[in-house]
């Protein structure tokens, strides 16, 4: 029989110290045989904090790497779609092809990562009710009754 080993608690004291080590950490950073680009890092350092770091391996990190340069990819190309456009001389521009190619990329590598959407925040049920709330405070909200408010 196979054996696993336990998972820790994550409602424990441990757990709560563990997660203020790794917050204090800051991002993991790429394995040194992955390169990234000046302009990956911002990306690279969301898909990292978007799971316990603990929980990354090695293959993970790499595979984070490929997702973070190829997000990057996209914004490049967007960008240049913004400027030129996606109709060139009647044509699509080329760069329209590739930022398809590469968002579909994106969706497999953040699947076989686990940082999607339902994996990172929930499922969309659960997110509805969430937003259900935040309607329902708004409508609540009344000039003479103090709230927490954003200072500027």
């Amino acid at each position: 029989m196979k054996m696993t080993a336990r998972r820790k608690r994550s409602d424990s004291i441990t757990a709560a110290v563990a997660a203020a080590q790794a917050v204090a950490l800051g991002p993991l950073d790429p394995p040194a045989h992955v390169a990234l680009r000046t302009g990956d890092r911002p990306f690279w350092d969301a898909i990292v904090t978007a799971r316990a770091r603990d929980t990354w391996t090695a293959i993970d990190l790499t595979t984070a790497a490929n997702l973070a340069r190829t997000q990057a990819d996209i914004e490049r190309l967007q960008s240049e779609l913004d400027t030129a456009g996606y109709v060139i001389e009647g044509k699509a521009h080329p760069a329209a092809a590739l930022v398809e190619t590469l968002t579909r990329r994106c969706v497999a590598l953040s699947r076989a990562l686990h940082v999607h959407a339902q994996a990172t925040v929930g499922r969309s049920a659960d997110a509805s009710k969430a937003l259900a709330n935040e309607k329902k405070a708004a409508a609540e909200d009344d000039d003479l009754i103090p709230t927490l408010r954003v200072v500027k």
